[in-house]
């Protein structure tokens, strides 16, 4: 595997509030987090509807609730908003791209954000890798900025992304 490029440079930076654009304060959502597993933590934090509506669609409730560990680059749903006007809609249709996207966000493993300063990509679980670099001072996922790390979840980890990434075809 290749390695990541200093995520863990987010939190020793401070920059990143837990579950941006949220209203949930940092101790809070460590709370939810400790309480659940991916998707309650999701669900309860109130900025991942659009992402949880998409992860039932798919049919990956069972997989996101299984014993993982799992790492999670969750867009929120102002990052599912920022797609073309109609695509979250074809993706609730067509269950088996819809997947693929979201597998795309999942990597198999806790992967922590101080983990992960030496390497600079990841092998998700829909199969092709995620590219991580750190981009005027910011942590970069493909083309999503990452702006909350390390809510921890009963089975994993969540890193909240701005926009929602798609496998590189």
């Amino acid at each position: 595997m290749k390695r990541f490029v200093v995520l863990g440079l987010v939190l020793a930076l401070g920059s990143v509030p837990a579950f941006a654009g949220g209203s949930c304060s940092s101790s809070s959502a460590k709370q939810a987090a400790n309480s659940g597993d991916i998707v309650a933590t999701a669900s309860s934090a109130g900025s991942f509807d659009t992402l949880v509506a998409a992860v039932q669609a798919a049919g990956l409730v069972e997989t996101l609730q299984s014993d993982g560990p799992y790492t999670v680059f969750a867009p929120t749903d102002e990052a599912f908003a920022k797609l073309p006007e109609g695509t979250v809609e074809e993706l609730l249709a067509d269950p088996d791209q819809l997947r693929a996207i979201l597998l795309y966000h999942v990597v198999p493993g806790k992967v922590m954000a101080a983990d992960v300063v030496s390497l600079d990509s990841a092998t998700t679980a829909q199969g092709s890798d995620v590219h991580i670099m750190l981009a005027d001072g910011s942590v970069k996922i493909n083309d999503a900025i990452v702006t909350a790390t390390d809510i921890e979840t009963s089975n994993g980890v969540i890193h909240v992304i701005d926009t929602v990434i798609i496998p590189r075809g």
